[in-house]
């Protein structure tokens, strides 16, 4: 063994511009299938810590369409203060589309231009929605508890309907008529988390609606949870709002983050280790062509050492063992480039690089197993060849 690694070395160092140029492939191969799974893997947990907090902090509770009993499926108007109790939940409110019927919505403002009035989205809301959806404002304020239990007339627009309505600021109290009722702007909100539809509503006060249409219960409480807390309230919600029947409430909750990053993970590896497979064939085919182009080369020195006693086996040993010298020297070289890139590009990025120790630690062996598949061929070549043929060749 220690004369057959001697006589591969030796053969693999005799000609290092072809030893660079036959690692090459394999050193891209592997070098593409570490620093792409590298990447892969970054990028999951890049998407993962970068996944939005509103998402995953969000429940929404609603009554289940599927019931039976109308009534029992109501939610309450102090669902909020209920949900607020539980540890884990930051805040909370209700939201609920209001009927106006035929009313349109036009403002003082924008008279001239809206005769017919705009058919905006009219919604009613507890104090607490705002904070529940992270709502950011413009200008103005929110209302409050105070102007839902005196059922004020009051309102606050989604940024895209005061654009609309002509209404940038509200200082000077501008008003907006739904029908022939006037409703003083507060506030105009500028976004908002997971409610979009907010931004081009006219939202009032949940005593508002009450009083002007009638309105009956809440159509969803929006919670917002503490990070980690949101499947533990998703299952908790329901009983605190109606521990008589939790059933006849639907819950929406985020996936669990884990969950996230193991379908991007294994979306990215699909893809990336497909890219690194083709390039491992190439490098594999690179070192089997310029192998057996070696063995033609090299048919006077096969042929003189059998005619000095080595047997087959012993060549196609030595042309094995020089393959195998080859993806290894390849394989090492390649994970450092891919080591590298992962951590370049991460780097470049402001990332937190994700290596998988596995890969890293068995890609030189990786490389070294594709030059003895690669190198099996040739060397079965060299092995078959006759001694007084290469002698006679050669001559």
């Amino acid at each position: 063994m220690r004369d057959l690694l001697d006589e591969a070395l030796a053969g693999v160092a005799a000609r290092p511009t072809r030893l660079i140029l036959t690692t090459l492939g394999t050193v891209l191969g592997i070098a593409a299938l570490v620093g792409t799974v590298g990447l892969g893997q970054t990028a999951a947990g890049q998407i993962t810590q970068l996944f939005d907090l509103a998402a995953a902090t969000r429940v929404v509770v609603s009554p289940d369409s599927n019931g039976s009993d109308e009534q029992a499926t109501q939610l309450p108007w102090d669902a909020p203060q209920r949900i607020v109790r539980l540890n884990g939940v930051d805040a909370a409110g209700t939201v609920s589309n209001v009927d106006v019927g035929d009313d349109t919505v036009h403002s003082v403002a924008g008279l001239d231009g809206q005769k017919d009035g705009l058919n905006l989205q009219v919604m009613a809301a507890s104090g607490g929605l705002f904070d529940a959806v992270r709502s950011v404002l413009k200008t103005g304020r929110f209302f409050d508890a105070g102007h839902d239990a005196r059922g004020d007339k009051v309102v606050v627009l989604g940024k895209n309907a005061a654009k609309r309505l002509g209404i940038n600021r509200v200082d000077s109290q501008p008003a907006v008529f739904i029908g022939d009722q006037a409703y003083t702007v507060i506030g105009i909100l500028d976004s908002v988390s997971g409610k979009a539809e907010l931004l081009d509503s006219v939202i009032m006060p949940n005593g508002t609606a009450k009083t002007a249409y009638k309105l009956k219960a809440p159509e969803s409480v929006e919670i917002r949870t503490s990070v980690g807390a949101a499947q533990l309230i998703a299952k908790q919600a329901p009983v605190a709002i109606d521990p008589n029947n939790p059933s006849s409430l639907k819950v929406d909750a985020p996936p669990k983050q884990g969950g996230v990053r193991k379908g991007v993970e294994s979306n990215l590896n699909a893809l990336f280790l497909l890219l690194g497979a083709v390039a491992l064939l190439v490098g594999g085919l690179g070192i089997a062509n310029v192998t057996l182009l070696s063995v033609l080369e090299r048919v006077s020195e096969i042929g003189l050492r059998r005619a000095l006693g080595a047997a087959r086996r012993h060549v196609a040993g030595q042309f094995l063992v020089e393959s195998v010298i080859v993806g290894f020297l390849g394989g090492l070289l390649g994970t450092a480039v891919g080591v590298l890139l992962t951590v370049g590009v991460s780097f470049a990025r402001d990332w937190t690089p994700i290596l998988d120790n596995k890969l890293t630690f068995g890609a030189p062996f990786l490389g070294a197993m594709i030059g003895l598949i690669a190198g099996t061929y040739p060397a079965w070549k060299a092995s078959a060849i006759q001694p007084i043929t290469a002698l006679r060749g050669s001559a």
